[in-house]
């Protein structure tokens, strides 16, 4: 059950406005810290249930400005290999108890913060070279598995579009088609699994003015905000609650 009181709103609202800044202006990569955030509030699952339609309105308000301007080939490549990722979440799901759920959010949250951090002190160095095709469908299949069970498909979806020589736009626009693509294909299963509810419903109905927000500022955001200074509060905010998480689902 869902308690929909000011306190549940003062921890969705914010995080649904992250979500829709992530998406629309910075390749989609930071969205899932929102499921997290909200998966500190309610059940994992319903923290998913209420995210999706918020994504999916998301991914829909971001058309319009970034239309056409994605890498054709490339979306391809991640959307092809994002099924068998997505049907793979849907067995997985169907064993997981919402403790595990916590743990595989959490767990992504964390390692997430962790490759970053790796990155930025070069304890890793990716490569220079541009990734093969065959590359674009094994991370699609990641993207589609994490996206179903966290709605955390940026970070795998970012390592492969970031060795293919794309322009800032080019990139962003590229996971705004994908992960409307793959948002839709989740509906279905989300629905089936009982991820939905009249609660959830409701929420969906409250927060949608914070989504479009979000999507509004992301936007503008794409172009005027320094990317420092937004995956910076990012990775804090993954930290802190991928860290709860996996002690609420270890405890």
């Amino acid at each position: 059950m869902l308690n929909l009181d000011l306190f549940f709103f003062c921890v969705a609202g914010p995080a649904v406005i992250f979500a829709g800044v992530s998406k629309a202006g910075f390749g989609s990569g930071a969205a899932f810290a929102s499921a997290s955030i909200l998966a500190l509030v309610v059940p994992p699952e319903l923290a998913l249930g209420i995210m999706l339609p918020l994504l999916m309105l998301i991914d829909v308000s971001s058309l319009k400005p970034y239309w056409g301007k994605w890498s054709a080939a490339d979306a391809k490549l991640l959307i092809l290999g994002g099924l068998p990722g997505i049907v793979t979440g849907i067995l997985l799901y169907r064993v997981a108890s919402p403790d595990l759920l916590r743990l595989l959010i959490g767990s992504v949250s964390v390692a997430f913060v962790l490759w970053q951090l790796a990155l930025a002190t070069g304890i890793v160095r990716m490569a220079k070279t541009r990734m093969p095709d065959g590359a674009g469908f094994f991370f699609g299949t990641l993207t589609g598995f994490t996206t179903f069970i966290s709605h955390a498909g940026g970070p795998p979806a970012a390592f492969f579009l970031l060795s293919r020589g794309l322009s800032k736009t080019q990139f962003q626009a590229t996971t705004v088609i994908v992960f409307w693509v793959l948002n839709i294909v989740k509906f279905l299963p989300y629905a089936v699994l009982g991820m939905f509810t009249m609660q959830t419903f409701l929420a969906n109905i409250v927060l949608a003015p914070f989504a479009l927000f979000g999507t509004w500022l992301g936007v503008r955001a794409h172009v005027l905000v320094p990317e420092r200074l937004f995956f910076t509060l990012t990775y804090v905010l993954l930290m802190v609650t991928g860290g709860k998480l996996i002690w609420d689902g270890l405890t």
